[in-house]
């Protein structure tokens, strides 16, 4: 057999074998990877082609020199395969780029900028981490790309709106561009523009589907993720217009009775508009229907027209063409927009002609429009005649370029919505706000859980562990245990092979709130962990055991986890106790898992490691405490008091670490009472600059546990900031009442609304239940029934009933479906005798004592 063949053979099989031993033996490098294997493959390949090429040309020279052949080839290719599998193959994320090291562009990078008159970028970026703990990851790589979007868009905007205002813009930018409007912003040296103060949208759609169209504020709607729009206005032939964007008079309001609907009316003099906005269909063929109906007193013209930006910004059209029979457009030579009539003209624009608006009154009938910069605009115009309505429906196909009927076996949006609700906890209270709030919050969680959890429709339509678990835990306080076991499904393929549950870098919470929520499930399901979660768990919580910092040497961090980045935005990069609570509770739960599953070593090692991690805490905050001189808990062992430390009360809520009335936990709740309130909710100096409904409704959970009285305050006022289609923004701007930072319907503040008003009337504490402890006096005096049913506990499905009587007295009765006995139960409804219920007792009838205040309960 030839050298050249023979060799080729045992490489080969060679590296085979070698595989295995250089990824988990030699590189230690336990990521899976079809990448990795196909660079293993070529490196070998080349190799290969390596060892016969040198092999070749020494037996060319000498051909007697077979041993003197083989050692040189050998040692060449071995030379260049470890370079390769170590830096190129088998790289790891930390070391992947490592080669940097040995070039000077430390230098280099310094003389250019300094050729061009900038500061010195390394210098900069060494004093700015100066600023914060060091820690592995400066920030995520996730979080750069999206506030590289954020701002590329805002550098759009700055280009193409200041200069631009006789335009009709979005209801944001027609404020927040107006110096008398309380939104206006200066623009002064801000070179991106961007929504800061009506960041406010309500998200249409089915159940399933993962297209979410949005309507504004003001009725615009925008079908697609990040795309144009579809605006209407009334132009009178004599008379001001009615445009939503600038009309002072315009309400909205969501209806959920067989579909998810919202409804937004602009009235100005005789001129009035209706905008009814949903998606129909099924989820697999989903079409988004805006049914527009017009009318004015005298003759008018119903504009129906395509915009170029969306409630963020500027969003490209570079062409728009009429469709057959003018029954339509076609946006970009994609994207299909139906009407139901054709109209009696279309208008279109491109940039330099300026907004179509103004060319309204065109005696030309065109039939498309392209446009360089991308802000094509078009208008299909209407003919009102006096005192008559002209209904116009527009539909656009979300999934396909033409609309299909759903085939006979998908269920349309009706029918799926009245599937997904099925088994969800009925709420019965006398304030009609608070129900509502409470139904939307669930059409909310159920819309965006399609599969995987997504805590907002726009930005933030991604997945973080952080969010799902809050979104969870409602989702199955409400009932919906089905769905919440679909989304725990997904969790295995976000996990790294050493067990990190990564949805971002840098952030080490991701663990325990994994492994809390997968606690939870079985605990408020009678479940046992199903067996393809095993190997996930066990992993998850050696990660959490491996990551933690060691005991020795002694210091405020010793045996917490490492200094990391706050995606809560608790401040900079730091050793957070959210971290440190979370993997507490995290570990504490894979223990209950690993029980369950009747591995026993696996579950007292977890018990140990968070009673181990619980008493670094301990340790650590008595060091803080002789330095602030309070029991207070601030975000972590180096800060002062400040809004962070509300990412410490998740000790007490959901958590339950600490005990109901432990004076730390108080003592900040205190502080962020006393120095954090404007409008009656939390606000957060940090990054978010306003009220934040999610964390204000976090505070009144930790009130609500500790018997304090001052939680319905918080409730109510986050029942005030909700918008009118019972949404809520991440954040609130304080003056304008319009959201100013985040998602613009934030699902995990819908979430908490549900946690809260579930935990009014039954929440866990030690090993029993604690019923109606957050049943408001406001309620009771209605005289009106109140229910809350089939509520899922972490000891059985609960419904209650509360009957406040004639005499002043209350009926409070309970059933119960208990996994294994009744708990021990406790009623502590707010101004009567708190009291132990017998067991096997289903009724309770409290009566109001002679001296007894009713308005009073113990206080923090």
């Amino acid at each position: 057999m030839p050298y050249s063949v023979a060799k080729g053979i045992s490489f080969t099989t060679a590296g085979i074998v070698g595989y295995l031993l250089y990824k988990y033996w030699t590189f230690k490098n336990n990521e899976p990877s079809l990448g990795e294997v196909i660079r293993y493959a070529f490196a070998n390949f080349l190799a290969l082609g390596i060892n016969i090429l040198v092999n070749h040309l020494v037996l060319s020279h000498w051909p007697r020199a077979v041993f003197a052949a083989l050692i040189i080839a050998t040692s060449i290719t071995g030379l260049f395969t470890f370079v390769g599998l170590k830096w190129w193959v088998f790289r790891k994320k930390e070391g992947c780029f490592r080669w940097w090291q040995w070039f000077p562009w430390r230098y280099l990078v310094r003389k250019a900028a300094r050729a061009q008159g900038f500061l010195d970028p390394i210098k900069l970026l060494s004093q700015l981490q100066n600023f914060a703990q060091p820690s592995e990851v400066a920030a995520p790589t996730e979080l750069i790309r999206s506030g590289v979007v954020f701002h590329a868009r805002g550098l759009i905007n700055s280009l193409a709106i200041q200069h631009n205002l006789d335009w009709v813009w979005p209801y944001w930018v027609e404020c927040q561009y107006d110096p008398q409007n309380d939104a206006f912003i200066p623009r002064s040296f801000s070179i991106t523009q961007i929504n800061l103060t009506h960041r406010n949208w309500t998200a249409l759609g089915v159940p399933g589907g993962s297209e979410y169209p949005l309507v504004d504020p003001r009725g615009l709607l925008t079908p697609f993720y990040d795309s144009w729009s579809i605006d209407v206005w009334i132009i009178p032939d004599e008379g001001l217009p009615l445009i939503p964007s600038r009309c002072p008079n315009v309400s909205q309001k969501m209806l959920m009775d067989d579909n998810l609907c919202v409804i937004t009316e602009s009235n100005f003099g005789q001129l009035k508009l209706q905008l009814k906005a949903q998606v129909i269909e099924s989820a697999q063929a989903p079409v988004c229907q805006l049914k527009v109906t017009g009318s004015a007193s005298n003759k008018a013209n119903l504009v129906v027209s395509l915009r170029p930006y969306n409630p963020e910004g500027i969003s490209f059209i570079h062409s728009i063409n009429l469709v057959e029979s003018s029954l339509g457009w076609q946006i970009n030579k994609e994207n299909l927009i139906y009407f139901d009539k054709p109209p009696d003209k279309c208008v279109f624009s491109e940039y330099h002609q300026g907004d179509v608006y103004r060319h309204l009154i065109s005696e030309e009938n065109d039939q498309a429009v392209s446009c360089k910069v991308g802000m094509a605009t078009a208008a299909a115009i209407y003919r009102l005649e006096a005192g008559q309505a002209q209904v116009i429906t527009i539909s656009v196909p979300l999934t396909k370029n033409k609309i299909n009927k759903a085939d006979g076996g998908d269920l349309t949006s009706q029918e799926a919505w009245q599937e997904s609700l099925q088994g969800v906890c009925v709420l019965q209270i006398p304030d009609e706000h608070f129900q509502f709030l409470y139904q939307a919050a669930i059409h909310t969680m159920i819309l965006h859980s399609p599969k995987e959890v997504y805590p907002g429709p726009f930005i933030y339509k991604r997945f973080w562990f952080r969010d799902a678990a809050f979104i969870l835990y409602a989702l199955l306080c409400v009932g919906l245990k089905q769905r919440v076991h679909r989304a725990l499904d997904c969790f295995r393929a976000r996990q790294t092979a050493q067990g990190y549950f990564l949805s971002q870098e840098g952030e080490w919470d991701s663990n325990g709130e994994a492994l809390w929520i997968m606690g939870q499930y079985c605990e408020m399901t009678g479940n046992i962990p199903p067996a393809e979660w095993k190997e996930s768990i066990i992993k998850g919580g050696r990660w959490i055991c491996k990551k933690r910092l060691s005991n020795n040497p002694l210091s405020p961090h010793s045996g917490l986890l490492p200094s990391g980045f706050s995606a809560e935005h608790l401040g900079p990069n730091d050793f957070y106790y959210w971290d440190d609570f979370w993997a507490v509770a995290g570990l504490k739960a894979a223990a209950f898992l690993c029980m369950a599953n009747k591995d026993t070593d696996e579950a007292v090692n977890f018990e140990e490691e968070s009673n181990s991690i619980l008493e670094s805490i301990n340790q650590s905050l008595k060091t803080v405490e002789e330095r602030l001189i309070r029991p207070a808990i601030p975000a972590s062992p180096y800060r002062r008091m400040d809004t962070g430390a509300i990412g410490s009360m998740v000790a007490s809520y959901p958590l339950r670490v600490f005990g109901p009335s432990d004076p730390r936990v108080l003592d900040t709740a205190n502080f962020l009472m006393e120095k954090n309130l404007v409008h009656g909710g939390f606000f957060h100096d940090m990054t978010h600059s306003g009220i934040n409904p999610y964390l204000t409704l976090h505070l009144a959970q930790v009130l609500l546990r500790a018997g304090d009285p001052r939680y319905f305050a918080l409730m109510t006022a986050v029942a005030k900031l909700a918008s009118s289609t019972g949404q809520w923004p991440e954040s609130i701007h304080p003056r304008t009442g319009g959201g100013c930072m985040g998602d613009g319907q934030h699902v995990w503040a819908a979430a908490e609304w549900v946690l809260m008003i579930r935990n009014c009337f039954v929440r866990e504490e030690n090993e029993g239940l604690i019923l109606c402890s957050g049943i408001p006096q406001v309620w009771l005096d209605k005289k009106q029934v109140m229910s809350l049913g089939w509520a899922p506990t972490s000891f059985g499905d609960i419904q209650i009933s509360i009957k406040p009587q004639d005499d002043e007295g209350v009926l409070i009765e309970w059933h119960g479906q208990w996994f294994k006995k009744e708990p021990i139960i406790d009623i502590q409804l707010p101004g009567f005798k708190k009291v132990r219920i017998t067991p096997a007792t289903s009724s309770l009838e409290l009566k109001v004592e002679a001296n007894s205040d009713r308005s009073s309960y113990s206080t923090l």
